[in-house]
């Protein structure tokens, strides 16, 4: 289980949104990059140094400071598509071999390299600016359908990533909920809303939002 490329984010213009610019366009960097807490949604800050994000309403903070995609899944990708995909190419800012990203418990916690801690927090929801920036006509639906949406973590103990860090499962919580569970109750199977509240690692306002849907 390891990293095969960091990706940080080059503003390109999003007339897919009702905002001047996205940060979804991820490449590749060299070296190590410095990995923070952001702290809360709404400033546009992440948890890679270099990388932002332009609709602070719905991306950013301390919940979504990065995000993973797993390699396995580009290439499947690849083969439905009919075309490359790059790393980063989904907007992740780290692309991983060997790592269940989307059977990850909620809550569960990976040491990347020698120092750097992160949680795993919610799933991706595929959004237009994704869509757009692929350009494949009902896109949201259909990776919605695929349920490989990746996993957006929040930062426990700050450090550095780099292509080639191996990455290590360190704490598993007790419970069944995975990143693909979420992501199922939340968009296509309501009826398994209730399986999510014993994740209360799962980030406030989602957790408020799957409560006042249960009533």
């Amino acid at each position: 289980m390891r990293v095969i490329s960091v990706n940080v984010g080059r503003p390109q213009p999003n007339p897919w949104k009702g905002i001047g610019a996205t940060g979804i366009d991820k490449r590749p960097v060299e070296g190590r990059v410095a990995v923070t807490a952001p702290g809360p949604k709404g400033t546009g800050a992440v948890g890679l140094a270099g990388d932002r994000v332009y609709d602070v309403a719905h991306h950013g903070g301390t919940d979504q400071a990065v995000y993973a995609y797993p390699r396995e899944d580009l290439d499947h990708w690849e083969a439905e598509l009919g075309r490359p995909l790059a790393d980063g190419s989904f907007g992740e800012n780290l692309t991983t071999t060997g790592l269940d990203v989307n059977g990850a418990l909620i809550g569960e916690r990976w040491r990347i390299g020698p120092d750097l801690v992160l949680e795993v927090s919610c799933p991706r929801i595929p959004c237009g600016t994704f869509q757009g920036w692929l350009g494949e006509q009902g896109w949201i639906k259909r990776f919605t359908e695929a349920v490989r949406p990746g996993a957006y973590l929040r930062v426990v103990t700050p450090g550095s990533v780099g292509a080639g860090d191996p990455v290590e499962v360190v704490h598993r919580p007790d419970h069944d909920v995975t990143v693909a569970l979420v992501f199922r109750a939340t968009t296509l199977e309501t009826d398994l809303l209730p399986r999510l509240l014993v994740a209360d690692a799962l980030p406030e306002e989602d957790m408020a939002r799957i409560r006042r849907r249960l009533t």
